[in-house]
């Protein structure tokens, strides 16, 4: 994915194959500018802010947040992107591009459809009713491999348990579940917000999820560099995971809040964008708004819509700092 002729350097970028929240409407940039607002009232307005965008693409997010900031935060704000592809060029000189995630930080992580991309096993159950990983070739063809033993196996006991029904598949979110308590546990005080197709224990898909995405269409999951391979995330496991990530002072500080994890129509309705027409009186008033209002009504109708981007799944975890969706 990340080779030299991998998917994720194409000079086209992932914006080239699929459409995400921040593709969408710069609604979502202005949403995320304000959770970093109240996390920065939380903190106290500390002179030196941070906003990590994990998983950064080309640094279509980060680039909007930063300008729908207001000029006094942004002013103190220190951007980092996240992302093992080259340095856009032209990017906005205050991000700081680094493959590595910073130490320390004050302020927001925000990881959007980053760990969907971690790489994970994959499980089938045979004839017996054994799981067993699933290996794959160059060309996309599989074959069960040695029965999930060990720390696999005790994930999906815990995680994603399988019936003895052949055929049936789960996919093993150990490495994701160490990728976000490593996340978090870069968060001094703050907040770290994973969003991406998720699941959780209540609504595992018998079948997996995993596929590859090209040109905008689904496609076979083939590991040729071509195309995207991606599968749901499972957070609620990593919500657990990362909740022994936070410092012991972090964890002790009677402020801090349990990790949220909520669908995205509920926390960008938190954040003000509704979708709700306006009203029809403008057209009188103001015809030129009224166009305005109506068109950022439908993209804030699509970011929330039920069956859509609106159920992908908000995993916040407070480092040290009360829910800044409260209140």
């Amino acid at each position: 994915m990340y080779g030299p002729q991998g998917f994720y350097r194409r000079p086209e970028g992932p914006a080239g194959h699929f459409r995400t929240s921040v593709h969408a409407s710069p609604l979502f940039a202005g949403a995320v500018a304000r959770l970093l607002c109240r996390v920065d009232e939380a903190l106290g307005r500390p002179a030196t802010l941070d906003l990590v965008d994990v998983g950064a693409g080309r640094g279509e997010l980060i680039t909007g947040v930063l300008a729908a900031l207001p000029a006094e935060v942004a002013a103190r704000t220190r951007a980092y992107a996240v992302e093992l592809a080259d340095r856009p060029a032209g990017l906005d000189p205050r991000v700081e591009w680094r493959a590595e995630l910073p130490e320390g930080v004050t302020g927001m992580l925000f990881a959007n459809e980053w760990l969907d991309n971690v790489p994970v096993d994959v499980a089938e159950v045979d004839a017996t009713g054994v799981p067993r990983l699933v290996l794959v070739r160059d060309d996309g063809t599989e074959r069960l491999g040695e029965p999930v033993a060990g720390a696999r196996a005790r994930w999906l006991d815990r995680w994603w348990p399988l019936p003895a029904e052949e055929g049936t598949r789960a996919e093993i979110g150990l490495p994701r579940d160490a990728a976000w308590a490593s996340a978090v546990a870069a968060v001094r005080r703050g907040l770290a917000v994973a969003v991406d197709y998720a699941h959780t224990r209540a609504t595992r898909p018998p079948f997996g999820t995993l596929t590859g995405f090209r040109e905008g269409h689904e496609t076979p999951p083939i590991p040729d560099g071509s195309r995207d391979i991606t599968a749901h995330v499972a957070l609620d496991a990593c919500a657990e995971a990362a909740r022994t990530a936070t410092s012991a002072a972090a964890a002790a500080d009677a402020r801090a809040s349990a990790p949220l994890l909520l669908t995205q129509r509920t926390a960008l309705r938190a954040l003000g964008v509704t979708g709700a027409r306006p009203p029809l009186a403008l057209a009188s008033t103001d015809p030129a708004g009224y166009v305005r209002a109506l068109a950022g009504a439908g993209e804030a109708a699509e970011l929330t819509a039920p069956g859509g981007l609106g159920d992908f799944g908000w995993l916040l975890h407070p480092v040290g700092i009360p829910d800044p969706l409260a209140g």
